[in-house]
C-alpha cells in the first residue's frame, strides 16, 4: 500500500495524495484551467515551485493552496523571475559579462554585472526590447540539483567567477539549486513561477548605478541595473506616476528652489541652514516646546562630548560603536590621553540628570525632554538629504516614573504623537507593538510583565481611536532593552514614514544605578520610556516639505507674507500693510523692488510664499490689498484691516488655538 499525505484546502477540503505528488499534479487533478493559471503553490504558508514535490513539514499533514498569478504573494515572483529575464537578456547582447547576484527590493528588483565597460542608460531600452522577447518564448523555469563541485566547474567554464564564489558560500549541506529557463541558467534559491510567459509585460528597467562587490569598498566596482514590475499595466502606470509626483515634492530640489539650505563634501551628512529653513526648523521647536509645555515636561541639556567610560556603561560602545564618532584631543603635547564620543543619542545624559539629587516615588514621573544633537556615523552611500544624515536634532524624551504609571504614562504619550501628528495634517497613522528580539537583556518575567501592559495598551489606543488608526505587532522587532510601540504616518501621495517612537528600558536604570524612595524607604528602580514624536527634526522637517510639496501651511511657513508693489508710488503703503501685519504677528516683507509684478509673483511662488498682498496706487488710495493664494488662479480684493485679521486668525498654530479656546 503506497504512502500518503494528507492535506486541507483553503475552502475547508481535505484530500489525500500519494507521496511524491508534484504542486503541478495536485492542480491538474483539482481542474484543468486552474492547472493553466498556478504559477506556485503554498505550502504550510511557504511558497514553492509547481514542480516541487508536495512534502508538508509536520507529519504527513499540511495546509495547500495553489497561488494564481493575481495573488498578491505572486508579486514578488514576478519580480524575481524579472530579475533573471534581465541577466539572461544582458548575457545574450553584451556576451563575456558575468552575472552576480539579482534579488527582489521594495517596489522592484537589481541585477548585479560585472562588464569591462559599465553599463549606461542609454543601453536599458535595448535591454528592456530583449527582456520582452525573452519572455514571448514563454520558456518554462526548470530546477536541477547540481553537486557544489559540478557548478563549480560549469561556472568556472563559463567564466562566472562571482558565482563560483557564491557557491562556496553556501552552507555546507544546503542543496546548490540551478535554475534553466530555456538553455539559460542561473544559480538561485527560488522559487520561480513556472515560464517566462507569466511575468508579463507590466514592468520597466530604472535605472543605473555602481555597487561594489558584497557591498564592500576593498572589492570590485559592478554595474547595478534596477528594474520595476508589477501583475499589470495600470499598477506599473500607477507606481511610475507616484515616483513623478515624488520627483516633484524632493525635498532636496524644494530646498535649492525655497533657499532653505544645503549640503556640501565638507560636511557630509550634516546640514548648512539657511535663514529660510531656519526658520522653519525654528517653528517645529517652537511648536514641540508648547506641546511638551502642555505634558508638564522639563527641557533639559546634556553634554555633546562624554568620556568613552559612561558609553561603555551604557552598553552603546559594544552595541553600537560603528555607529559612533570618537573624538580625542588634537594638540601634540596634550595631556588629556582620554577617548571621548560624540553623543549618538541622549539617553545616557538624562539619567545621570535623574540621578543628581535623591528621588522620591512621590516626584515620579520625572519627563526630561532635550532638543538634542546628535551624530551617528552613516555610511556615504546612506546618505540622503534631510532624510539620512550624520548630524541631527532628536525631539527626545525620558520618562522616568513607577511601574505602576507605566501604561498611562504610554496612553499620555499616544494622546500626544496622535495630536502632533495631525497638528500637520497627518490623519493615516499606524501603531505597532515590536515584542522581544532574540538577543536581549532583563529577565523573562520583566518582559512579560512589560508586554502585557504594552498589549493592553495597544487594545485602549486601538479603542480610544474608533477605527481612526491601524494597529499591529511587529515580533522579534524590540529594542534589545524593552518592547517598543512604532508610529507610522501615511503622506499625501501615500507614502509610508516611521517616525515617533515609545520604548520601555530595563537596561540604563539597572547599568546606572538609577533608583527612587518608595513609601517604605527602600530602594527601587524605576521605570525608564524612551519617547520621539518627530525622531529626527531635520527628516520630519524633509517628510512635511515633501508631504506639501512646499506648500507648508500659513502657520508653519518660514516666510508668510510678501507685500509686493505695483509701482513706486505704493511704496510707503506697501511698508504700512507689512508693518501691520509683523504687529499681528506675521513674518511678512514688502518687496519694493523695481521690477514687473507677474516677475514678483513668479519668483516668490517658486519660493513657495503662501499669500502674496498685491498693492498699488489704487490699493493705497483705497486702503485695500489684492490678496493672492499660492496656487491660486484668483485674487480677492479686502480692507486692509479684513486682511490683517484674517491672515493673522489663520497663522495661529493649531494648538494655540486649542489654548484659546479653553
Amino acid at each position: 500500500m503506497s504512502e500518503k499525505i494528507f492535506l486541507s484546502f483553503p475552502d475547508g477540503a481535505e484530500r489525500s495524495y500519494p507521496a511524491g505528488v508534484t504542486g503541478a499534479d495536485i492542480a491538474a487533478s483539482l481542474s484543468k484551467s486552474l492547472a493553466k493559471k498556478a504559477v506556485a503553490y503554498s505550502l504550510d504558508g511557504v511558497l514553492q515551485d509547481l514542480a516541487d514535490k508536495v512534502t508538508p513539514i509536520k507529519s504527513k499533514t499540511g495546509k495547500f493552496e495553489l497561488i494564481m498569478r493575481e495573488d498578491a504573494r505572486a508579486l514578488e515572483l514576478i519580480r524575481h523571475d524579472c530579475a533573471h529575464v534581465l541577466a539572461e537578456a544582458v548575457q545574450e547582447l553584451f556576451p563575456g559579462t558575468q552575472v552576480t547576484i539579482g534579488p527582489v527590493i521594495e517596489n522592484g528588483f537589481y541585477y548585479d554585472f560585472a562588464r569591462n565597460k559599465p553599463f549606461t542608460a542609454e543601453e536599458l531600452p535595448l535591454i528592456e526590447a530583449k527582456m520582452r522577447e525573452i519572455i514571448a518564448r514563454n520558456r518554462a523555469f526548470r530546477k536541477e540539483i547540481w553537486s557544489r563541485e559540478k557548478a563549480k566547474e560549469i561556472f568556472a567554464a563559463k567564466g562566472e567567477a562571482y558565482k563560483v564564489e557564491l557557491i562556496d558560500a553556501i552552507p555546507a549541506g544546503e542543496d546548490v539549486k540551478i535554475y534553466f529557463q530555456g538553455d539559460w541558467f542561473d544559480l538561485c534559491r527560488g522559487p520561480h513561477m513556472a515560464s517566462t510567459g507569466f511575468i508579463g509585460n507590466a514592468f520597466k528597467l530604472m535605472k543605473v548605478a555602481g555597487a561594489y562587490w558584497r557591498g564592500d569598498s576593498r572589492n570590485p566596482m559592478l554595474t547595478r541595473i534596477y528594474g520595476t514590475a508589477f501583475a499589470h499595466e495600470k499598477e506599473l502606470k500607477a507606481y511610475l506616476t507616484r515616483l513623478e509626483e515624488a520627483e516633484k515634492r524632493d525635498h532636496r530640489r524644494l530646498g535649492r528652489e525655497m533657499d532653505l539650505f544645503h549640503f556640501q563634501e565638507e560636511g557630509p551628512g550634516v546640514v548648512f541652514w539657511h535663514a529660510k529653513g531656519w526658520k522653519m526648523f525654528q517653528n517645529l521647536v517652537a511648536y514641540m516646546r508648547r506641546r511638551l509645555d502642555d505634558h508638564n515636561y522639563v527641557e533639559v541639556n546634556a553634554p555633546q562630548v562624554l568620556d568613552k567610560s559612561l558609553w561603555e556603561l551604557s552598553g552603546h560602545w559594544d552595541w553600537y560603536r560603528e555607529n559612533m564618532f570618537k573624538v580625542t584631543p588634537a594638540g601634540d603635547e596634550a595631556d588629556d590621553d582620554r577617548v571621548y564620543a560624540l553623543k549618538p543619542m541622549n539617553c545616557p545624559g538624562h539619567v545621570q540628570i535623574f540621578k543628581h539629587g535623591l528621588k522620591s516615588y512621590r516626584d515620579l514621573p520625572v519627563k526630561m525632554a532635550e532638543f538634542g544633537a546628535v551624530h551617528r556615523y552613516e555610511p556615504s552611500g546612506a546618505l540622503h538629504g534631510l532624510m539620512r544624515v550624520r548630524g541631527f536634532t532628536q525631539d527626545d524624551a525620558h520618562i522616568f516614573c513607577l511601574p505602576e504609571q507605566l501604561a498611562e504614562e504610554c496612553l499620555q504619550i499616544n494622546e500626544l504623537i496622535l495630536s502632533t501628528y495631525a497638528d500637520f495634517g497627518f490623519h493615516d497613522i499606524t501603531v505597532k507593538l515590536s515584542t522581544r528580539p532574540e538577543k536581549r537583556v532583563g529577565s523573562g518575567a520583566l518582559w512579560d510583565k512589560a508586554e502585557a501592559i504594552m498589549a493592553d495598551v495597544l487594545k485602549k489606543i486601538e479603542a480610544q481611536a474608533g477605527g481612526k488608526i491601524k494597529t499591529g505587532i511587529l515580533p522579534g522587532e524590540g529594542a534589545f532593552y524593552g518592547p517598543k510601540f512604532e508610529y507610522t504616518l501615511k503622506d499625501a501621495i501615500g507614502r509610508e514614514w516611521q517616525c515617533g517612537t515609545t520604548q520601555v528600558d530595563f537596561n540604563l536604570p539597572e547599568r546606572f544605578g538609577a533608583f527612587y524612595i518608595d513609601k517604605d524607604s527602600e530602594k527601587q528602580r524605576p521605570v525608564m520610556i524612551h519617547r520621539a514624536i518627530c525622531g529626527s527634526m531635520e527628516r520630519f522637517l524633509g517628510i512635511l516639505i515633501e508631504n506639501f510639496a512646499g506648500h507648508m501651511p500659513l502657520w508653519f511657513a518660514p516666510q508668510q507674507v510678501i507685500v509686493a508693489t505695483i509701482t513706486a508710488e505704493a511704496d510707503a503703503y506697501a511698508g504700512q500693510v507689512a508693518a501691520q501685519l509683523k504687529a499681528a504677528g506675521l513674518s511678512a516683507a514688502a518687496d519694493l523692488r523695481n521690477e514687473k509684478i507677474n516677475y514678483k509673483i513668479r519668483e516668490h511662488s517658486l519660493q513657495k510664499v503662501p499669500v502674496i498682498l498685491v498693492c498699488g496706487q489704487r490699493e493705497a488710495e483705497k486702503g485695500t490689498v489684492n490678496m493672492r493664494r499660492l496656487g491660486a488662479k484668483d485674487q480677492k480684493e479686502l480692507p486692509l484691516t479684513e486682511a490683517v485679521t484674517l491672515l493673522a486668525e489663520e497663522a495661529m498654530p493649531p494648538d494655540v488655538k486649542r489654548r484659546r479656546l479653553l
